[in-house]
């Protein structure tokens, strides 16, 4: 049976990780390990046959040093990354002289919840809900937020994402990654 030939977006995304990894010396095996992901996916993400999710895209970012905006399409093309619990539409994205900024239209629905990976370090996020009540932050110590309220926290360690009973949560996400 053969293979669908690749999404546009998909072979994009591939091209641009493939990109930075060898701009960095580094090889497939060790961003493998490095971001926890597996090889065969790794390899499927670049070859651009294997549709990434959130916390994958995340996990191999924060390796190579760079905001997620580095291997997704431009801001006028609204990307949206899936995860787990969390879709992301990505709406701006801000440079000044110390850090990138990144500003996404965010999603999370009931259920189980979703874990995402360090992020380089000095990265924050900033949540702000709309709709529902979201936990989300470090996996140690997460904050809880209803509809009016904002959370911040320094992401560069693991942190989850959950909608607090059965509402889905509506609110927005902005990353910071400061320039190192």
């Amino acid at each position: 049976m053969s293979q669908p030939p690749p999404d546009s977006d998909t072979a994009a995304i591939g091209h641009r990780v493939r990109a930075l990894r060898e701009a960095r010396g580094i090889s497939l095996s060790a961003l493998s390990r490095m971001a926890g992901v597996g090889k065969a996916t790794l390899s499927g993400l670049e070859n651009g046959v294997r549709n990434p999710t959130l916390e994958t895209l995340y996990a191999i970012t924060a390796q190579l040093g760079v905001p997620l905006t580095a291997v997704l399409s431009g801001p006028s093309a609204g990307p949206t990354v899936r995860g787990a619990a969390v879709s992301a539409t990505l709406l701006e994205v801000f440079d000044d002289a110390d850090a990138t900024y990144e500003l996404y239209r965010m999603r999370v629905v009931p259920g189980p919840g979703q874990l995402s990976p360090a992020h380089q370090p000095g990265v924050t996020e900033h949540v702000t809900v709309f709709a529902g009540i979201l936990r989300a932050g470090p996996v140690d110590a997460p904050l809880t937020a209803a509809a009016g309220g904002h959370l911040r926290w320094t992401s560069d360690v693991p942190h989850l994402y959950a909608a607090v009973g059965d509402e889905e949560v509506a609110a927005s996400l902005l990353l910071r990654y400061p320039r190192m």
